[in-house]
């Protein structure tokens, strides 16, 4: 069966999340492996910061090309018309028709990586500990485009 423009813009964007997630996993392992703490953090060497540079850049891609690439694939793949939707009514709609399990918790992720990403505050025990809400974000993120895959894989090729 020949696959529809919209199911292959769809297959196109989970491959571009796919490669960012795969990255982002590699990078929390590393993450995990070198178990930094306070004072790790506060006194970073060339390793660790490019190692929380490259969390941040996968983080931050992924959660962004989900939201701007891969929710309107999914919803156009679905027959949605997506051009009249805010972002907002967008992850709203997909959690009505059970692809997200909560709007609000993308919301919440959202604001983890924007403090995580664009806030850099003076004090070192505030940036470690927004570094550790990222991590456990960053997880459930993945966690959602695990979702979306298997939802996609269920939803449109039967």
């Amino acid at each position: 069966m020949k696959q529809t423009p919209e199911q292959l813009a769809l297959q196109h964007s989970m491959s571009l999340c796919q490669g960012h997630a795969e990255a982002l996993q590699e990078a929390l392992q590393d993450i995990q492996l070198r178990d930094m703490g306070l004072d790790d953090y506060t006194h970073l060497n060339k390793e660790d910061r490019r190692l929380l540079d490259q969390f941040a850049y996968r983080y931050t891609r992924l959660q962004d090309d989900m939201g701007v690439k891969l929710v309107p694939a999914v919803l156009k793949a679905l027959g949605e018309d997506v051009a009249p939707m805010s972002a907002l009514d967008r992850f709203a709609r997909l959690e009505q028709l059970g692809w997200l399990a909560s709007a609000d918790e993308w919301q919440t992720l959202r604001q983890i990586r924007n403090q995580f990403a664009h806030d850099y505050p003076d004090n070192a025990l505030e940036r470690f500990e927004r570094l550790q809400a990222a991590i456990g974000a960053a997880a459930q993120l993945m966690s959602v485009l695990t979702r979306f895959q298997n939802k996609s894989k269920s939803q449109m090729t039967g």
